[in-house]
C-alpha cells in the first residue's frame, strides 16, 4: 500500500476477467480503479452486493474500486485505460471512448484475439482509431479470472512498443502472489493469447472423443508449432513463444476445464453441436471466432496451419470431429522441424 494519494486507471468490461483484473489492481494499492460496466442491471447488483457475484462470487471488491456503468464518466477519471472486452467489441469500445480521453491517455488490453472480419492484431486497431502515437500495451499470459481473484500465483507478460509503459504497467499489476514480466514483442503476445484459443477447442475436442494423454500432449506440441509459424511470419519474435504468453498459456487452455475453449471442444467431441456446445457455457467463447479469423489470415500469408484448419472445418464446415482428427492423421509422412 502506498501512502501517498492514488492515481486513478479505468478497467472496461465487468466479465470474469475484467474484474479480476480490476480487484488485482484495487488490492495493490496503488490506485482507484473505476470498473465500467455495460450491462446496467449487473452493474446496480454488483454496487449493492460489493462483489460480482454473476462471475466472482464471494470475493469482496476492495474499498478503492468502484463500479459504474457510466462511460464516459469512468473515462474522464483516468489517464489510464485498461479494456478486457470480448475481441468482437473492441474496436467499438475503442470508437465509443474517444470522444472521452484525456489529451494523454494510455491504453492497455486483455482481450485475446483478432479483429472479427479483417483479422487484424488489436494493437493495429488501436493504432487505427486513437494513433500510432497512443501509448498501448497487451497483457497476456496464462490466467484463469478465479485464481487471480482467490490471489494464488499467477504470472503474466505485459508488451508494449513503448518501455515505460510497460514497465508501469507491469509494475502495477505486480504484487502479493501476481507476477509480471515485460517484453517489446507486442505481435507475439498477441499472436500466441490468440491462437491458443483455436488450438483448446481442439485439445478439448480429443478429449471428448475419449482420446488420451498422449494425443493432448502431442497436439499441443504441434499447435506450439503453429503458433510459432504464424507468429514469426507476421514478425513476432521465436522466443515469445516458448514464455508465459505462448507456451503457458497455451498448456493452460489445452489441459484445465476452466478453459471455455477447451470445454466447447469437449462438447463437440462428444456429439454436440455447436449450438448446443456454445449454450452450455454462459460467457464468450473466443475461440470460436478466432479460429475463423486465424484460419483465413494463415490461407492469406500461405502459413501451414493444420490443426487450426480441421477447427475450421469442424465450427464452419460441419466437419464431424472425428473426421478432422482422421485429417490429421493421415497427413503425410513429414520431419518434425519443417
Amino acid at each position: 500500500m502506498t501512502d501517498g494519494p492514488r492515481e486513478s486507471i479505468t478497467v472496461l468490461g465487468a466479465g470474469s476477467w475484467g474484474t479480476a483484473l480490476a480487484i488485482l489492481l484495487a488490492r495493490n494499492g496503488r490506485h482507484h480503479v473505476h470498473l465500467w460496466g455495460r450491462d446496467a442491471a449487473h452493474v446496480a447488483q454488483m454496487q449493492q452486493a460489493g462483489c460480482n457475484q454473476r462471475y466472482l462470487p464471494g470475493t469482496g471488491f476492495p474499498a478503492t474500486l468502484t463500479v459504474t456503468h457510466d462511460l464516459a464518466t469512468a473515462i474522464r477519471q483516468s489517464r489510464d485505460i485498461l479494456i478486457v472486452v470480448p475481441s468482437h467489441g473492441f474496436r467499438a469500445i475503442l470508437q465509443s471512448i474517444k470522444p472521452h480521453l484525456q489529451l494523454a491517455a494510455r491504453i492497455a488490453w486483455a482481450t485475446k484475439g483478432l479483429e472479427h472480419g479483417s483479422h487484424k492484431l488489436l494493437h493495429q486497431v488501436v493504432a487505427e482509431e486513437l494513433g500510432p502515437q497512443t501509448p498501448a500495451a497487451v497483457i497476456s499470459g496464462p490466467t484463469f479470472a478465479r485464481e487471480v481473484a482467490l490471489n494464488l500465483p499467477t504470472a503474466v507478460t505485459v508488451a508494449s512498443t513503448n518501455t515505460a509503459f510497460a514497465s508501469q504497467l507491469a509494475e502495477w499489476l505486480h504484487g502479493g502472489h501476481f507476477r509480471a514480466y515485460t517484453s517489446e514483442d507486442v505481435v507475439g503476445v498477441e499472436v500466441g493469447g490468440a491462437t491458443k484459443n483455436a488450438l483448446a477447442i481442439a485439445a478439448g475436442i480429443t478429449d471428448g472423443l475419449g482420446f488420451g494423454a498422449n494425443t493432448r500432449a502431442a497436439l499441443i506440441s504441434r499447435g506450439l508449432a503453429e503458433m510459432m509459424r504464424l507468429g514469426v511470419a507476421l514478425g513476432g519474435r521465436q522466443e515469445t513463444f516458448m514464455g508465459l504468453a505462448g507456451l503457458g498459456d497455451l498448456v493452460l487452455t489445452c489441459t484445465d476445464d476452466q478453459s471455455r475453449n477447451r470445454r466447447l471442444g469437449i462438447a463437440l467431441g462428444q456429439g454436440k453441436s455447436l449450438e448446443q456446445a456454445r449454450a452450455g457455457i454462459p460467457q464468450v467463447v473466443e475461440g470460436i471466432e478466432t479460429a475463423q479469423e486465424i484460419y483465413r489470415l494463415a490461407q492469406e500469408l500461405g502459413v501451414e496451419m493444420p490443426i487450426v484448419e480441421q477447427v475450421y472445418r469442424v465450427l464452419y464446415q460441419g466437419c464431424p470431429p472425428r473426421e478432422a482428427v482422421r485429417a490429421l492423421l493421415e497427413r503425410e509422412q513429414k520431419a518434425e522441424q519443417s
